[in-house]
């Protein structure tokens, strides 16, 4: 881990954001939504557009808001309770953040995602789009996940999985992730009183993945491990990530200003193309390739194609052009990209030299199973 010193906040220099609202901040800790909280989030993303800021709101609260109006003091745990809190909750989401920012003069868009809107190439465009499209008419697009209609197989999981997804899909500059907890320390500070705060590291450090672990309170699904995995993840189009607390008075307005609050996590990766993060943004595949080690070793060192000889066994269906993860012995994913073949036809050619896929299929469509300009090494 490296912790060096930032004498400026990166969101100073920052032209556009993706802010994170936990549902413990915006449900007063579960106990309805808290509008005076929304009108100040309000207050400070006006503050940002005013100085030419671009910002998206990635808002949680629509299940916890959900519950209150419906007199539920513990989270359900059926699937069909959880979608009508979050429709019952929604309503009053997007009615306090529209009344908020009309204050303002800002006008407010509601946008609610799915993995599988992200995970279609043609909906995840239409998504960038409209996003793209409301920031040019200076709407505030205000995204949540859409609970009432998400599965387990179609989830987003976490709404700081959803911000850096989102952060992803627009390439904004950073990503904030407000929370309850003042940010990353060495160890839980409620266990050990001497723990180090951790101001500034390298996003993707895996030391760091380390040191965060379990949710930060009940209300929530995210925990502070999310949130380095989003800051991870946000890192892959370049964007750095701040994890603060959102109970600092005016904490964004303050970070605008070039304060230091917070975990700072510096994006030190090169840069994917917007097609590879899509295809790194999976986060539920069609299928598995299994692959010897020489095959792993190929792809990770080399930079190779995938060839069929290299697969030892494949799971799940898939048809061409779905998105599959390659695995190491060891189980281990090392990289994804797009298959040119079929489950059913890669089972038929798998540990096969390309020469013989004719003779096997009848026809050849390409000679690779997974193409190197369609993969991305994770």
């Amino acid at each position: 881990m490296t912790d060096q010193t930032s004498p400026v906040s990166v969101i100073a220099n920052a032209s556009r954001i993706v802010a994170k609202v936990g549902s413990s901040l915006v449900t007063n800790d579960g106990q309805g939504l808290d509008r005076e909280a929304v009108a100040h989030w309000a207050l400070q993303i006006a503050a940002l557009r005013k100085q030419g800021k671009e910002v998206v709101l990635v808002s949680s609260g629509a299940i916890a808001e959900g519950m209150a109006r419906l007199g539920w003091a513990k989270r359900p745990t059926s699937m069909h309770e959880l979608q009508a809190a979050a429709a019952v909750g929604q309503m009053g989401l997007a009615q306090a953040y529209e009344a908020a920012f009309s204050v303002h003069n800002l006008r407010t868009a509601q946008i609610l995602l799915t993995h599988e809107d992200l995970a279609d190439r043609q909906r995840y465009l239409n998504a960038r789009s409209t996003l793209f499209a409301l920031l040019r008419l200076g709407v505030v697009p205000i995204v949540n996940e859409n609970d009432t209609v998400a599965t387990d197989e179609i989830a987003v999981g976490d709404n700081d999985t959803l911000g850096a997804l989102v952060t992803n899909l627009i390439e904004a500059d950073a990503l904030i992730i407000l929370t309850d907890q003042r940010g990353l320390y060495e160890a839980d500070p409620r266990r050990d009183p001497k723990a180090r705060f951790v101001s500034h590291a390298k996003a993707g450090d895996p030391a760091l993945e380390a040191m965060a672990g379990g949710t930060g309170s009940g209300i929530g699904k995210g925990g502070m491990l999310t949130k380095i995995l989003a800051a991870k993840r946000a890192a892959r189009s370049g964007a750095h990530t701040i994890i603060a607390s959102g109970r600092d008075q005016d904490v964004m307005i303050r970070l605008a200003a070039g304060e230091c609050i917070g975990t700072e996590l510096h994006a030190d990766v090169p840069v994917l193309s917007a097609r590879k993060q899509w295809m790194a943004d999976h986060l539920r595949l069609r299928g598995k390739l299994i692959l010897d080690q020489g095959a792993a070793n190929a792809l990770r060192r080399e930079g190779k194609s995938l060839l069929p000889i290299g697969v030892k066994s494949i799971e799940g269906e898939f048809e061409p052009g779905d998105v599959v993860a390659c695995l190491d012995p060891q189980g281990k994913e090392c990289a994804r990209g797009l298959t040119n073949y079929s489950s059913s036809d890669a089972r038929r050619i798998m540990g096969q030299p390309s020469s013989k896929i004719t003779e096997i299929l009848g026809s050849a469509r390409e000679e690779e199973l997974v193409h190197r300009d369609n993969l991305i090494l994770i």
